[in-house]
């Protein structure tokens, strides 16, 4: 992909995009928006092994269907970062402890054409990463905390199918998945049994999650950060 978008002698760059930047669907079109298109596709197929450039390819696939220059100048970015990162990847240790663990955050209302969230996890096995997700949320949150408790639910979720594909392969998960969360809100809502009227339009993801952490499946503490491992 650097040879031929002739990015093999260009500088590296640190991050994959400049997370400040808010993307949106107006601005000055790209004049070749099939080659937008092209380059996207390649970088979404590598998401598979890179999982660091996925929120700024969730973003920019959002505007495949009309890219603007500035759309266009981020996939460039992404291409010098990935310049500097060629050696790294995941990297699975076969001594690792067969322990999940999972993190999970939300970027509320960080999209400006719909102003829904952004929900983001990680999820390990012992400390290896197998797998991680951006997407945004389906529907329009009133408050970070609400975000923060949709993202959660799905974090949940997700964890729940891997307990069921351990358990599928004779491997035994003897002590519950830890899952890091960073909003004190959320955690104290999910060891309150009382639901207050301010949170009854998600008391579906909050039973959701109350009934795995009964069950044992889970476990939330506070977010620390991750001891993430390349080669």
């Amino acid at each position: 992909m650097l040879s031929e978008t002739g990015m093999l002698d260009s500088s590296p760059v640190s991050t994959p995009m400049n997370f400040s930047t808010k993307f949106h669907a107006d601005g000055e079109p790209f004049s070749d928006p099939t080659t937008s298109r092209k380059l996207i596709g390649k970088l979404i197929y590598l998401t598979n092994t890179i999982p660091d450039i996925t929120f700024a390819i969730n973003h920019l696939s959002q505007y495949l269907s009309s890219p603007t220059k500035e759309h266009y100048q981020t996939v460039f970015r992404i291409l010098r970062y990935l310049k500097g990162t060629i050696g790294q990847g995941i990297f699975f240790d076969a001594k690792s402890d067969v322990q999940i663990q999972a993190y999970g955050d939300s970027n509320w209302a960080s999209c400006i054409d719909t102003r829904r969230s952004v929900t983001g996890y990680l999820i390990y096995l012992g400390n290896t990463l197998i797998n991680w997700r951006s997407k945004k949320q389906n529907t329009i949150s009133r408050s970070s905390f609400e975000a923060e408790y949709r993202a959660l639910s799905q974090n949940v979720c997700e964890v729940q199918w891997f307990a069921y594909l351990m358990h599928d392969l004779n491997i035994p998960i003897l002590q519950p998945t830890v899952i890091f969360c960073d909003n004190a809100s959320t955690i104290k809502i999910v060891n309150n049994l009382v639901f207050y009227e301010r949170t009854k339009h998600i008391e579906i993801d909050c039973y959701t999650i109350r009934e795995k952490i009964q069950q044992g499946l889970v476990k939330l503490l506070p977010v620390k950060i991750p001891n993430i491992s390349f080669r």
